[in-house]
C-alpha cells in the first residue's frame, strides 16, 4: 500500500499550460526539474483557450480550464499562462523559478493538518483509503502521462518541439469526506499513471499520494 501521512505529504504543484502559448516551454522545462524534488507532486494541465491560434493541442480539455478558472476565482488571479498554484493557495507565473521556490516553502511551513491517505491498486481497480480528521474535502484523481514531445506546426510556437512531463489525461472526483474514516474504489483512470489529491472547497490541499 502507498500511504501518505499528512505530516510529510508532497506540496502539490499544478501548471496551466498550452502547446499554443509561446511563453510556456520554459514552464514546462523548470516542471521538469522541479517534478526530480521529493517535496513535491507536479501536474501539468493544458488549458483549452489557445486552440485558436492554429494549433489545437492535443491534451487540452475544457474542465482543465474551468479548474484554472476556480483557482483565479479563489486567490483573486487573472487567468493566464503559464500559471503555476501551489497546494491550492499560491500562484506564480510558471517560469519564475524564485517565487515558486519561496511559494514552495511558505506552503510547506502552513500546510493545513489532514488526515492520512492510502491507495492500493488490484488489477484495474484502486481502493483509495482516507483516515479520520478534522474538516471536508472532495477526493480527487488524476490520470497523467509521464512525458510526451510534440513537434508543434503551427501557431505561437510553430517549428518547436516541446518536451513536456507529467501531462494530466483525466481528472474527476470520486467522493467526498467530511472527517469520518473513508474507503473509495474506482476503475484506473485514463493515463499511464495517477494521483489521488484530497482538496478542500477552498481549494487547500489536505492530501496528495502520488506513486510516481
Amino acid at each position: 500500500m502507498l500511504a501518505s501521512p499528512a505530516a510529510a505529504r508532497p506540496v502539490l504543484l499544478e501548471l496551466f499550460t498550452s502547446q499554443s502559448c509561446s511563453s510556456c516551454p520554459p514552464a514546462e522545462a523548470l516542471l521538469g526539474v522541479l517534478k526530480a524534488r521529493p517535496d513535491v507532486v507536479a501536474l501539468e494541465f493544458h488549458v483549452d483557450y489557445w486552440n485558436a491560434l492554429n494549433w489545437r493541442d492535443p491534451y487540452s480539455a475544457h474542465a482543465f480550464t474551468n479548474r484554472q478558472r476556480d483557482y483565479a476565482a479563489a486567490l483573486g488571479t487573472e487567468v493566464f499562462t503559464p500559471q503555476i498554484v501551489i497546494d491550492g493557495r499560491r500562484s506564480a507565473v510558471g517560469s519564475d523559478r524564485s517565487a515558486i521556490g519561496a511559494a514552495i516553502q511558505a506552503a510547506r511551513d502552513t500546510q493545513p493538518a489532514g488526515p492520512a491517505l492510502g491507495l492500493t491498486q488490484q488489477g484495474h481497480t484502486l481502493t483509495v483509503t482516507v483516515g479520520a480528521g478534522n474538516g471536508a474535502a472532495a477526493v480527487l484523481l488524476a490520470g497523467y502521462d509521464p512525458a510526451h514531445t510534440t513537434s508543434v506546426p503551427s501557431g505561437e510556437n510553430g517549428g518547436a518541439v516541446l518536451n513536456e512531463v507529467n501531462v494530466v489525461r483525466s481528472l474527476r472526483k470520486l467522493g467526498d469526506w467530511n472527517g469520518q474514516a473513508l474507503t473509495l474504489s474506482a476503475v484506473v483512470p485514463a493515463g499511464e499513471r495517477f494521483a489521488v489529491v484530497l482538496q478542500a472547497a477552498d481549494g487547500a490541499v489536505l492530501g496528495t499520494v502520488f506513486p510516481g
